[in-house]
């Protein structure tokens, strides 16, 4: 995948009582090359955001390119940078090598922080202890609440994932359902394996669990839809991303089943859903902000020494039910992609 050229150092702070008189000059030179938002820095390595004592933060993530849900963090994530003149810089693989690697580029940068997933924490945890050492302040975001202290990161900013898991167990009990398919897109994915784990916990029906290909959203549909068709008796699909619920209602349709469609997390094309009713209830962990809280965190962390929640305690962002009753409440965050 294409990742961002990282952006020049600032001076540290010894040599930046040296270099006033040059830091003055380069400031109007900055000023006229620059004519673009707070935010323009973000991914390319301009002008914008290479003076003045700027927080440079790394948001690291095991999220694939394109993929609406990561735009919603990154979204965030620019919003506080721009609050805050903080140079940000994205970059996300689903593989946890590469995401790893990722983390050690960013600490050979000498980045001021670092914001990162541990969807698969152990396959995190050398390059996390390597910014450790090098002096890096890392929390965490979107998953990995249970490694996030033992990992040594400052904070955490997310959901818990088997708190949702059940809270969708209990829900689904409400709704009369009574075999319910959840399905993961990707194995071995901590998150995901939580939060199916919690409504198998808490669900009074039977729950099954089906792996799918995330990364082929026709083989995924193709599987499910034969899945539906062996199996009459399921009455619920449970998936773990928007994309997959739209994908699921169709193969349902496909399959002349009358199971119905749920879903943890939320996007435009998803709320679309609700209303009509073809997706019976998402759960909104709000992607938008973690990513928010994640680089505002480490910007005071830097500039004032706050660390939220006390770094004992994770910031929970979730879970909340998004139905057709309150749909109205977020389709207009939903359309300008914020939700």
């Amino acid at each position: 995948m294409n990742t961002p050229a990282p952006p020049r150092r600032s001076p540290g702070p010894v040599r930046r009582a040296t270099l006033a008189a040059l830091a003055a000059g380069a400031a109007a030179l900055l000023l006229a090359a620059c004519s673009a938002g707070p935010d323009a820095g973000v991914e390319t390595d301009t002008a914008a955001g290479t003076g003045g004592g700027r927080t440079r933060i790394a948001l690291i993530t095991h999220g694939a390119k394109d993929d609406a849900f990561w735009e919603l963090v990154r979204a965030g994530a620019d919003a506080a940078a721009a609050k805050d003149r903080v140079d940000l810089t994205y970059a996300g693989d689903p593989d946890p090598a590469a995401q790893a690697d990722l983390v050690r580029d960013a600490v050979r940068d000498r980045v001021d922080g670092i914001a990162v997933t541990l969807a698969k924490p152990e396959a995190m945890r050398a390059a996390v202890a390597e910014a450790r050492s090098a002096k890096i302040p890392v929390v965490g975001l979107n998953s990995g609440i249970d490694a996030w202290r033992a990992d040594g990161l400052l904070e955490y900013y997310g959901q818990d994932e088997s708190v949702a898991g059940r809270s969708v167990g209990d829900k689904l009990d409400a709704l009369k359902a009574e075999h319910a398919l959840c399905v993961i897109h990707e194995q071995g994915n901590v998150a995901l394996e939580a939060r199916c784990a919690g409504v198998k916990k808490a669900f009074e029906g039977r729950t099954d669990i089906l792996y799918v290909d995330g990364t082929d959203l026709t083989a995924m549909t193709a599987v499910l839809t034969s899945r539906l068709r062996q199996d009459p008796t399921i009455d619920e699909v449970v998936t773990n991303g928007a994309q997959f619920a739209l994908a699921s209602v169709k193969a349902a349709k496909a399959a002349g089943s009358h199971a119905q469609v749920s879903t943890f997390d939320l996007n435009k094309s998803l709320v679309k859903a609700v209303e009509r009713g073809e997706v019976r209830f998402a759960v909104d962990q709000q992607p938008y902000l973690q990513g928010y809280l994640a680089v505002d965190g480490l910007w005071l962390y830097r500039t004032n020494g706050n660390i939220s929640g006390g770094g004992t305690a994770p910031v929970l962002t979730g879970p909340a039910f998004v139905t057709k009753q309150n749909i109205a409440s977020v389709a207009k965050y939903a359309a300008d992609g914020t939700r």
